[in-house]
């Protein structure tokens, strides 16, 4: 899925509309951004129910800025190491807050 997307800048709580292949329009929730390993991802969550993606189910795609797409991410280690990245991320950050 080589998507495109319009905003030029993602903020949370945004819609993201993706076309799967299969032509059926999915929405997204922008969960965040992240950078790792120096390139820039997206973390999206499904915005209404789905046969295919479940409701917590986080979905990651490359942003590519220049040509405003998203990019599908082939490799299942590098997903798990940009979630896992993410989640140490996140856990960081709420730890600041206290």
């Amino acid at each position: 899925m080589n998507e495109e997307f319009e905003n030029e800048e993602l903020e949370e709580s945004e819609l993201i509309e993706l076309i799967d292949e299969e032509g059926k329009v999915i929405n997204f929730k922008l969960l965040d951004v992240t950078e790792y390993k120096g390139v820039k991802y997206t973390l999206l969550l499904a915005a209404e129910p789905n046969e295919e993606i479940a409701e917590d189910e986080v979905v990651i795609f490359r942003l590519n800025e220049k040509n405003e797409t998203l990019e599908p991410v082939e490799s299942e280690d590098l997903l798990q190491e940009i979630f896992d990245f993410y989640q140490q991320e996140a856990e960081g950050a709420d730890g600041e807050e206290n």
